[in-house]
């Protein structure tokens, strides 16, 4: 696939769901694009078909990602994206929110190494990779209510997660959860609530359910 492609392509998908994407940021999602595609090859970063890509893996990997950036702040903030994997939905926002430092959470070494090998390339400042299980970010002191976001993908959402999460945020603020529509997404945790679920792409499969953390004593 020509760069040419790939970004008509990816640009044509944005203009279905009312994203206009600028000539930097469609660069940089294809040099993460190919980077995904690249190592791939040697371990599974996603399911998805890669070579060539079909519209489901670039509404998934990139557009939804790139609409749920709409709902974050322009302005700087500390977020940390747990469960990262192959690097979406976080890439993606980080490319279009550059003023964000972000924490990437992975519990397996050699998707690290991706995912370090991403912030190379594209020279990403502010990022910084985590190698650990998101369960035990929240024993750590210096992890307590350090995040303004904290953004979750493809990681079942019970107690655990949930309240790692919740431990995590400062007052006010937020997950952000990509779930299927329809899907039961709420929590019995304390002191967490849906504020909003918002759709992601046109067709309303995939939606963003946002959460946020209550003021409370700690």
């Amino acid at each position: 696939m020509t760069p040419d492609s790939f970004q008509a392509q990816l640009s044509e998908r944005a203009a279905a769901t009312g994203l206009a994407l600028d000539l930097s940021t469609l660069s940089a999602i294809e040099a993460y694009y190919r980077l995904l595609r690249h190592w791939n090859k040697r371990i599974n970063l996603t399911s998805l078909p890669l070579d060539p890509i079909g519209p489901e893996g670039l509404d998934r990997l990139f557009i939804e990602p790139l609409a749920a950036a709409g709902y974050v702040p322009i302005s700087t903030l500390d977020w940390t994206d747990l469960g990262s994997g192959g690097g979406s939905p976080a890439f993606p926002i980080r490319i279009a929110r550059p003023a964000t430092r972000l924490t990437l959470v992975e519990s397996r070494a050699r998707k690290c190494a991706f995912l370090r090998e991403v912030v190379r390339e594209l020279k990403l400042r502010d990022v910084e990779v985590l190698n650990d299980r998101f369960e035990r970010i929240a024993s750590r002191g210096e992890r307590r209510a350090s995040a303004d976001l904290v953004t979750i993908r493809a990681v079942r959402i019970d107690d655990t997660v949930a309240e790692t999460a919740r431990h995590i945020l400062r007052d006010h603020g937020l997950i952000m959860l990509f779930s299927t529509s329809g899907r039961e997404s709420t929590t019995k945790t304390p002191g967490l609530a849906p504020s909003r679920r918002v759709p992601l792409t046109a067709d309303g499969r995939t939606e963003l359910v946002i959460f946020q953390r209550a003021n409370e004593q700690r």
